[in-house]
């Protein structure tokens, strides 16, 4: 078999809301070609089977359903002249910027001058959570199941249990809603469900979805089809039997990150994505990385401004830019996960939006953040919204200022 080669001046692996973004940023400004990548049918990522709205507010300051927020991207993207191919994969590294391609074309060789990962990220499903039982059918993350009833139009069932309570867990009760199926319970291990209060408090009074709080699935029941859970509270340790056909896993993210990791990328151990810096940078000079890949995971919007900053940053590599700086570590202290991006340079830009992305295990309702470098206390600050599990904590860059270049790594804490 004959191997095509293709050489782009800028490969975006993933047509996501951040690579589709970056695209649409790249494509004007630069004389090369904008390549995009995705395997799946159709451009877009998670949003194109998101039948909901909420999409669009942050980057595009006014909100729309989650296909019409793909096709706009896609349409974006392809009207700047960006070259989008879908059904496509990445199979491999065949270079430091070049990667062997498997699609309906046949097999490629991508070379490209500068290359973005932007493979998002996707949730655990049951076996990674190890939850023990029986093996029906009828078990769903949440990704599965909007693909399932919004691009196949295929039935679930008639009564559900969510596992999990973050952002995508009420998504997924919006969907099953759609499909007929009622939400008997949503279960989530923290004290309070992980999502936003207004989220929370619209949930269960529009869709009259009740929460198990402190809980956690402990067996599924069923042969051929799902006929119950077991549930336990985490305090008392007492278990009860929730009857139901369908149980939906939410949340619990993990990047997709088998790119980086057969590169020989460096990873972030907190994120399990690329280790990169304010730039997004990876450790491989010309390689970047956007979205959900990096910090699993946050809304579709800021998915999108990464690739906003990201353009920035391959348009000055391409014109360029000489080797960065050597970077400080920026590392994040239990409660908290991660902290994204985890690596600082002199003179580089803030990261997208003037944000620190971290995620914490602990809900602090008033989180007084601490900065450290040698042992020695930068800055501290007492924001005024909480941190929560279930979902990104926001930080000011600002909180960074005062640290020194040639000083050690730089600890954030939250106390």
């Amino acid at each position: 078999m004959t191997t095509t080669t293709l050489t782009p001046d800028v490969l975006i692996i993933g047509g996501g809301p951040a690579g589709l973004t970056a695209a649409a940023a790249l494509a004007p400004r630069i004389r090369g070609e904008v390549l995009v990548l995705d395997r799946e049918k159709d451009a877009g990522g998670i949003p194109r089977h998101s039948d909901h709205t909420g999409y669009g507010l942050r980057d595009l300051h006014r909100v729309m359903t989650g296909p019409k927020y793909a096709r706009h991207l896609v349409e974006q993207a392809t009207s700047a002249g960006a070259t989008i191919r879908t059904e496509t994969m990445v199979t491999h590294w065949a270079g430091d910027r070049a990667v062997e391609v498997t699609g309906p074309q046949g097999r490629l060789r991508v070379e490209a001058k500068a290359v973005v990962l932007a493979t998002g990220a996707r949730e655990r499903p049951r076996a990674a959570r190890r939850i023990p039982g029986d093996r029906p059918q009828g078990v769903y993350t949440t990704g599965q199941l909007q693909n399932a009833v919004h691009l196949h139009h295929s039935e679930v069932g008639s009564r559900a249990v969510i596992v999990g309570g973050e952002l995508v867990s009420w998504s997924a009760a919006v969907t099953l809603r759609e499909a007929g199926c009622a939400t008997e319970l949503m279960v989530s291990q923290y004290p309070r469900t992980e999502s936003y209060a207004a989220f929370n408090v619209a949930g269960r009074a529009l869709l009259r979805v009740p929460v198990a709080n402190r809980s956690r699935v402990t067996r599924i029941i069923g042969k051929g089809r799902v006929e119950a859970v077991e549930i336990e509270n985490l305090d008392t340790h007492a278990r009860r039997t929730v009857a139901c056909d369908t149980v939906v896993f939410t949340g619990d993210w993990i990047p997709d990150h088998e790119l980086v990791r057969s590169g020989g990328l460096d990873l972030d151990p907190g994120t399990l994505g690329p280790l990169t810096d304010t730039a997004l940078r990876t450790s491989r000079p010309g390689v970047f990385a956007a979205g959900n890949l990096l910090h699993p995971v946050d809304t579709a919007d800021v998915a999108a401004i990464d690739g906003l900053h990201v353009a920035d940053q391959v348009e000055a590599w391409l014109t360029g830019a000489g080797e960065p700086a050597p970077g400080l570590r920026i590392l994040a202290e239990a409660p908290l996960r991660w902290v994204s991006p985890g690596l600082l340079r002199p003179g580089d830009p803030a990261p997208p939006r003037g944000r620190l992305l971290l995620w914490t295990d602990r809900s602090i309702r008033f989180p007084h953040v601490i900065v450290r470098q040698n042992g020695r206390v930068v800055s501290e600050r007492t924001l005024p919204w909480p941190a929560a599990p279930g979902r990104v904590f926001r930080v000011p860059w600002s909180v960074m200022k005062g640290l020194s270049a040639r000083g050690g790594p730089v600890t954030i804490a939250l106390r």
